[in-house]
Protein backbone atom coordinates (compact mmCIF):
# COMPACT_ATOMS: atom_id res chain seq x y z
CA UNK A 1 0.00 0.00 0.00
CA UNK A 2 1.27 3.60 -1.13
CA UNK A 3 0.20 6.74 0.43
CA UNK A 4 2.00 8.86 -2.32
CA UNK A 5 2.37 8.51 -5.84
CA UNK A 6 5.44 8.13 -7.47
CA UNK A 7 4.32 10.08 -10.71
CA UNK A 8 3.70 13.21 -8.97
CA UNK A 9 6.50 16.35 -9.59
CA UNK A 10 8.82 17.54 -7.45
CA UNK A 11 7.10 20.54 -6.31
CA UNK A 12 4.02 19.15 -5.01
CA UNK A 13 5.24 19.09 -1.74
CA UNK A 14 7.61 22.45 -1.94
CA UNK A 15 4.51 24.48 -2.51
CA UNK A 16 3.17 24.86 0.57
CA UNK A 17 5.55 25.89 2.72
CA UNK A 18 7.24 28.08 0.38
CA UNK A 19 3.67 29.82 0.08
CA UNK A 20 3.79 29.98 4.33
CA UNK A 21 7.14 31.39 3.55
CA UNK A 22 6.16 33.91 1.73
CA UNK A 23 3.15 34.72 3.68
CA UNK A 24 5.42 35.02 6.94
CA UNK A 25 7.48 37.49 5.52
CA UNK A 26 4.74 39.38 4.40
CA UNK A 27 3.48 39.60 7.61
CA UNK A 28 6.86 40.47 9.51
CA UNK A 29 7.27 43.07 7.21
CA UNK A 30 4.09 44.55 7.25
CA UNK A 31 4.81 44.65 11.17
CA UNK A 32 7.68 46.50 10.87
CA UNK A 33 6.42 48.79 8.99
CA UNK A 34 3.85 49.63 11.85
CA UNK A 35 6.89 49.93 13.98
CA UNK A 36 8.41 51.62 12.50
CA UNK A 37 5.53 53.91 11.13
CA UNK A 38 4.77 54.17 15.70
CA UNK A 39 8.55 55.10 15.94
CA UNK A 40 7.90 57.94 13.31
CA UNK A 41 4.80 59.02 14.53
CA UNK A 42 6.43 58.78 18.33
CA UNK A 43 9.18 61.06 17.71
CA UNK A 44 7.47 63.45 15.24
CA UNK A 45 4.09 63.83 15.79
CA UNK A 46 3.47 66.96 18.15
CA UNK A 47 2.10 66.22 21.67
CA UNK A 48 0.01 68.61 24.08
CA UNK A 49 1.97 68.68 26.88
CA UNK A 50 5.21 70.21 28.01
CA UNK A 51 8.05 68.85 30.54
CA UNK A 52 9.10 70.26 33.83
CA UNK A 53 12.65 69.74 34.93
CA UNK A 54 14.92 70.12 37.45
CA UNK A 55 17.21 73.12 36.12
CA UNK A 56 20.65 74.82 37.45
CA UNK A 57 20.97 76.22 40.74
CA UNK A 58 22.60 79.66 41.17
CA UNK A 59 24.53 80.96 44.20
CA UNK A 60 23.27 84.29 44.87
CA UNK A 61 26.55 84.70 46.88
CA UNK A 62 28.78 84.03 44.25
CA UNK A 63 29.15 84.53 41.06
CA UNK A 64 27.17 83.65 37.42
CA UNK A 65 29.46 83.45 34.52
CA UNK A 66 32.15 85.56 36.25
CA UNK A 67 30.14 88.33 37.29
CA UNK A 68 28.66 88.83 40.92
CA UNK A 69 25.28 88.04 41.16
CA UNK A 70 24.67 90.28 44.15
CA UNK A 71 26.75 93.34 43.62
CA UNK A 72 26.18 96.56 46.28
CA UNK A 73 27.63 99.87 45.79
CA UNK A 74 26.89 103.12 48.11
CA UNK A 75 27.24 100.75 51.57
CA UNK A 76 30.16 98.79 53.12
CA UNK A 77 29.79 94.77 52.27
CA UNK A 78 31.28 91.53 53.73
CA UNK A 79 32.69 88.91 53.03
CA UNK A 80 30.27 85.77 53.42
CA UNK A 81 30.77 81.69 52.57
CA UNK A 82 28.77 78.97 51.79
CA UNK A 83 25.91 78.90 49.74
CA UNK A 84 22.29 80.28 49.41
CA UNK A 85 20.86 78.48 46.07
CA UNK A 86 18.40 80.03 43.97
CA UNK A 87 17.06 77.07 42.38
CA UNK A 88 15.47 76.74 38.54
CA UNK A 89 13.24 74.76 36.46
CA UNK A 90 13.96 73.80 33.08
CA UNK A 91 10.89 73.65 30.64
CA UNK A 92 11.21 71.35 27.73
CA UNK A 93 8.51 72.45 24.84
CA UNK A 94 7.14 75.40 23.70
CA UNK A 95 3.91 75.32 21.36
CA UNK A 96 6.15 75.06 18.00
CA UNK A 97 7.95 72.58 19.78
CA UNK A 98 6.08 70.02 22.05
CA UNK A 99 8.17 67.11 23.50
CA UNK A 100 7.77 63.74 21.44
CA UNK A 101 6.02 60.83 23.00
CA UNK A 102 9.33 59.07 23.85
CA UNK A 103 10.23 62.13 25.85
CA UNK A 104 6.73 62.22 27.81
CA UNK A 105 7.33 58.34 28.66
CA UNK A 106 10.36 58.84 29.92
CA UNK A 107 9.39 61.89 32.23
CA UNK A 108 6.40 59.71 33.08
CA UNK A 109 9.19 56.59 34.90
CA UNK A 110 11.07 59.99 36.69
CA UNK A 111 10.12 61.43 39.39
CA UNK A 112 12.39 64.42 39.30
CA UNK A 113 10.08 65.29 36.06
CA UNK A 114 6.59 66.61 35.45
CA UNK A 115 4.47 66.27 32.61
CA UNK A 116 2.41 69.72 32.46
CA UNK A 117 -0.84 70.18 29.98
CA UNK A 118 0.72 72.61 27.41
CA UNK A 119 -2.05 75.45 27.79
CA UNK A 120 -1.40 75.61 31.51
CA UNK A 121 1.90 77.09 30.10
CA UNK A 122 1.41 78.84 27.02
CA UNK A 123 -2.35 79.88 27.04
CA UNK A 124 -3.67 79.83 23.57
CA UNK A 125 -4.55 83.69 24.00
CA UNK A 126 -1.07 84.10 24.92
CA UNK A 127 2.26 84.05 22.13
CA UNK A 128 5.19 82.62 23.48
CA UNK A 129 7.34 86.30 23.56
CA UNK A 130 4.32 87.35 25.26
CA UNK A 131 4.99 84.73 28.24
CA UNK A 132 8.32 85.54 27.79
CA UNK A 133 7.98 89.12 28.67
CA UNK A 134 5.84 88.72 31.28
CA UNK A 135 8.52 86.43 32.80
CA UNK A 136 11.09 88.93 32.87
CA UNK A 137 8.97 91.56 34.20
CA UNK A 138 8.10 89.65 37.18
CA UNK A 139 11.67 88.25 37.83
CA UNK A 140 12.77 91.94 37.35
CA UNK A 141 10.26 93.20 39.97
CA UNK A 142 10.81 90.10 42.17
CA UNK A 143 14.03 91.40 42.57
CA UNK A 144 13.35 94.92 43.59
CA UNK A 145 10.73 93.31 46.08
CA UNK A 146 13.55 91.45 47.57
CA UNK A 147 15.91 94.13 47.67
CA UNK A 148 12.96 96.12 49.26
CA UNK A 149 12.48 93.41 51.80
CA UNK A 150 16.24 93.05 52.62
CA UNK A 151 16.94 97.40 53.00
CA UNK A 152 13.47 97.38 55.10
CA UNK A 153 14.47 94.27 57.39
CA UNK A 154 18.19 96.26 57.58
CA UNK A 155 16.61 99.94 58.47
CA UNK A 156 16.54 101.70 55.15
CA UNK A 157 13.86 104.09 54.24
CA UNK A 158 12.92 104.28 50.54
CA UNK A 159 10.31 105.85 47.68
CA UNK A 160 8.65 103.95 44.86
CA UNK A 161 6.48 103.49 41.90
CA UNK A 162 4.46 101.25 39.77
CA UNK A 163 4.10 101.97 36.19
CA UNK A 164 2.82 100.56 33.05
CA UNK A 165 5.16 98.79 30.90
CA UNK A 166 2.94 96.79 28.38
CA UNK A 167 -0.08 95.81 26.79
CA UNK A 168 -1.44 92.05 26.36
CA UNK A 169 -3.69 91.32 22.91
CA UNK A 170 -6.92 91.84 25.27
CA UNK A 171 -6.26 94.88 27.12
CA UNK A 172 -9.23 96.62 27.99
CA UNK A 173 -6.84 99.45 30.05
CA UNK A 174 -5.54 99.87 26.78
CA UNK A 175 -7.96 102.22 26.16
CA UNK A 176 -6.87 104.53 28.81
CA UNK A 177 -3.26 103.82 30.04
CA UNK A 178 -0.29 104.77 28.08
CA UNK A 179 3.20 103.32 28.76
CA UNK A 180 4.90 104.62 31.63
CA UNK A 181 1.40 105.95 33.04
CA UNK A 182 2.50 105.05 36.71
CA UNK A 183 -0.79 104.15 38.58
CA UNK A 184 -1.27 104.99 41.87
CA UNK A 185 -4.59 103.05 43.57
CA UNK A 186 -7.02 100.58 42.55
CA UNK A 187 -10.62 101.18 44.06
CA UNK A 188 -8.48 103.77 46.25
CA UNK A 189 -5.97 101.20 47.67
CA UNK A 190 -2.32 101.91 46.68
CA UNK A 191 -1.01 99.37 44.26
CA UNK A 192 2.20 97.67 45.19
CA UNK A 193 4.25 96.07 42.34
CA UNK A 194 2.60 93.67 40.20
CA UNK A 195 1.66 90.74 42.91
CA UNK A 196 -0.07 93.79 44.35
CA UNK A 197 -2.27 94.69 41.77
CA UNK A 198 -2.92 91.45 40.59
CA UNK A 199 -4.26 90.82 44.21
CA UNK A 200 -6.52 94.18 44.01
CA UNK A 201 -7.95 93.37 40.45
CA UNK A 202 -9.11 89.64 41.62
CA UNK A 203 -10.34 90.95 44.68
CA UNK A 204 -13.18 92.68 42.75
CA UNK A 205 -14.08 89.64 41.31
CA UNK A 206 -14.59 90.89 37.19
CA UNK A 207 -16.31 93.98 38.72
CA UNK A 208 -15.29 97.26 37.50
CA UNK A 209 -12.11 98.64 38.94
CA UNK A 210 -11.23 102.31 39.67
CA UNK A 211 -8.17 103.49 38.53
CA UNK A 212 -6.01 106.42 39.67
CA UNK A 213 -2.59 107.00 37.79
CA UNK A 214 -0.83 110.10 37.11
CA UNK A 215 0.79 110.88 33.38
CA UNK A 216 3.25 113.33 32.83
CA UNK A 217 2.68 115.36 36.67
CA UNK A 218 -1.17 114.88 35.95
CA UNK A 219 -3.41 112.29 37.99
CA UNK A 220 -6.15 110.88 36.10
CA UNK A 221 -9.14 108.32 36.68
CA UNK A 222 -10.59 105.58 34.61
CA UNK A 223 -13.24 102.71 35.63
CA UNK A 224 -12.30 99.51 33.71
CA UNK A 225 -13.99 96.34 33.74
CA UNK A 226 -11.61 93.66 34.21
CA UNK A 227 -11.85 90.82 31.93
CA UNK A 228 -11.68 86.79 32.78
CA UNK A 229 -8.58 84.63 31.28
CA UNK A 230 -10.39 81.41 30.11
CA UNK A 231 -7.50 79.44 31.13
CA UNK A 232 -6.71 80.73 34.36
CA UNK A 233 -9.56 81.55 35.42
CA UNK A 234 -8.50 85.20 36.80
CA UNK A 235 -9.91 88.00 36.08
CA UNK A 236 -6.83 90.40 34.30
CA UNK A 237 -6.74 94.23 32.78
CA UNK A 238 -4.15 93.03 30.11
CA UNK A 239 -1.18 95.00 31.50
CA UNK A 240 2.16 94.44 32.11
CA UNK A 241 3.36 96.59 35.35
CA UNK A 242 6.85 97.87 36.39
CA UNK A 243 7.83 99.05 40.02
CA UNK A 244 10.19 101.40 40.58
CA UNK A 245 12.08 102.22 43.53
CA UNK A 246 14.26 104.69 45.04
CA UNK A 247 16.38 103.17 47.11
CA UNK A 248 19.08 104.74 49.20
CA UNK A 249 21.77 102.40 48.30
CA UNK A 250 22.10 100.49 44.78
CA UNK A 251 21.94 96.76 44.83
CA UNK A 252 22.25 95.01 41.31
CA UNK A 253 21.17 91.61 40.50
CA UNK A 254 23.13 89.56 37.63
CA UNK A 255 21.16 86.61 36.42
CA UNK A 256 21.44 85.47 32.61
CA UNK A 257 18.44 83.48 31.46
CA UNK A 258 16.11 83.10 34.14
CA UNK A 259 12.61 84.42 34.88
CA UNK A 260 9.25 84.59 36.82
CA UNK A 261 9.11 85.63 40.51
CA UNK A 262 10.27 82.75 42.72
CA UNK A 263 14.12 83.62 43.26
CA UNK A 264 12.39 86.24 45.42
CA UNK A 265 13.52 85.09 49.30
CA UNK A 266 16.95 83.71 47.82
CA UNK A 267 17.58 87.35 46.65
CA UNK A 268 16.74 88.89 49.72
CA UNK A 269 18.53 86.44 52.19
CA UNK A 270 21.62 87.36 49.49
CA UNK A 271 21.11 90.99 49.91
CA UNK A 272 21.23 90.96 53.70
CA UNK A 273 24.07 88.78 53.75
CA UNK A 274 26.55 90.86 51.90
CA UNK A 275 25.35 93.62 53.86
CA UNK A 276 25.62 92.42 57.53
CA UNK A 277 28.86 91.35 59.18
CA UNK A 278 29.52 87.69 59.41
CA UNK A 279 28.58 84.77 57.35
CA UNK A 280 24.93 84.14 57.69
CA UNK A 281 25.28 80.40 55.91
CA UNK A 282 27.52 79.10 58.24
CA UNK A 283 29.73 77.75 55.51
CA UNK A 284 26.40 75.46 55.01
CA UNK A 285 24.75 75.05 51.76
CA UNK A 286 21.12 76.27 51.75
CA UNK A 287 18.79 76.25 48.91
CA UNK A 288 15.48 77.56 48.93
CA UNK A 289 12.50 78.95 46.44
CA UNK A 290 9.27 81.17 46.94
CA UNK A 291 8.00 84.39 45.78
CA UNK A 292 8.64 87.77 48.02
CA UNK A 293 6.27 90.59 48.04
CA UNK A 294 7.58 94.41 50.15
CA UNK A 295 5.70 93.29 53.51
CA UNK A 296 8.04 89.98 53.53
CA UNK A 297 5.41 87.32 52.17
CA UNK A 298 6.83 84.38 50.88
CA UNK A 299 4.18 83.38 48.45
CA UNK A 300 3.61 79.53 46.59
CA UNK A 301 5.83 78.69 43.28
CA UNK A 302 5.58 76.15 40.68
CA UNK A 303 7.84 73.21 40.39
CA UNK A 304 8.39 72.80 44.02
CA UNK A 305 9.20 68.92 43.44
CA UNK A 306 11.57 69.87 40.55
CA UNK A 307 13.54 72.08 42.67
CA UNK A 308 13.74 69.80 45.69
CA UNK A 309 15.84 67.44 43.28
CA UNK A 310 17.32 70.34 41.89
CA UNK A 311 18.68 71.70 45.25
CA UNK A 312 19.72 67.79 45.68
CA UNK A 313 21.93 67.80 42.51
CA UNK A 314 23.56 71.56 43.70
CA UNK A 315 24.60 69.76 46.86
CA UNK A 316 22.55 71.66 49.62
CA UNK A 317 21.49 69.24 52.37
CA UNK A 318 18.97 72.20 53.74
CA UNK A 319 15.66 73.57 51.65
CA UNK A 320 13.99 76.42 52.35
CA UNK A 321 9.99 75.75 50.88
CA UNK A 322 7.13 78.29 50.81
CA UNK A 323 4.32 77.06 53.74
CA UNK A 324 1.87 77.42 51.22
CA UNK A 325 3.88 74.76 48.78
CA UNK A 326 3.74 72.17 51.82
CA UNK A 327 0.73 69.91 50.32
CA UNK A 328 3.45 69.69 47.43
CA UNK A 329 6.49 68.61 49.22
CA UNK A 330 4.95 66.32 51.83
CA UNK A 331 6.12 62.66 50.84
CA UNK A 332 8.28 63.76 47.72
CA UNK A 333 11.15 64.91 49.78
CA UNK A 334 14.56 63.35 48.27
CA UNK A 335 16.76 61.43 50.82
CA UNK A 336 19.41 63.80 52.08
CA UNK A 337 17.57 67.21 51.89
CA UNK A 338 15.78 68.52 55.30
CA UNK A 339 13.25 70.86 54.41
CA UNK A 340 11.92 73.99 56.32
CA UNK A 341 8.97 75.63 55.87
CA UNK A 342 8.91 79.49 55.71
CA UNK A 343 6.21 81.83 55.33
CA UNK A 344 7.51 85.51 55.55
CA UNK A 345 11.37 86.79 55.27
CA UNK A 346 11.55 86.77 59.13
CA UNK A 347 10.90 82.98 59.67
CA UNK A 348 13.48 82.44 56.43
CA UNK A 349 16.09 84.55 58.33
CA UNK A 350 15.59 83.10 61.54
CA UNK A 351 15.78 79.68 59.85
CA UNK A 352 19.07 80.25 58.10
CA UNK A 353 21.04 82.07 61.38
CA UNK A 354 19.87 78.66 62.98
CA UNK A 355 21.24 76.44 60.17
CA UNK A 356 24.25 78.58 60.00
CA UNK A 357 25.17 78.74 63.38
CA UNK A 358 23.74 75.25 64.65
CA UNK A 359 23.84 73.29 61.74
CA UNK A 360 20.37 72.31 62.91
CA UNK A 361 16.61 72.82 61.82
CA UNK A 362 15.37 71.24 65.40
CA UNK A 363 12.16 73.00 66.57
CA UNK A 364 11.79 74.74 63.31
CA UNK A 365 8.72 74.39 61.46
CA UNK A 366 8.85 71.96 58.64
CA UNK A 367 6.02 70.43 55.92
CA UNK A 368 3.55 68.07 56.93
CA UNK A 369 0.60 66.51 56.34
Amino acid sequence: MTFFSDDLPETAFGEQPARANRARKAFGFTLLGLFLAGVLAASYLPTPYVIERPGPAFNVLGSSGNVPVITVSGAETYPTDGALDLLTVNLLGNPTQTPSWFDLFGAALDSSQNIVPLEEVFPPSTSTAQVDKQNALMFEDSQQQATAVALTALGYRYGKITYTAGFGDVSPAKKFLKTNDVIQTIDGKKVSGILGLRKLVQAAKGQPVTLTYLRKGTVHTATIKPFKDKETGTYRLGVYVGTKYDFPINVQLQLQDVGGPSGGTMFALGIYDKLTPGSLTGGQLIAGTGTIDETGNVGIIGGIRQKLYGAVRSGATWFLAPAGNCNEVVGHVPAGLTVVSVKTFSDALAAVKQIGSTKSAAGLPTCSK
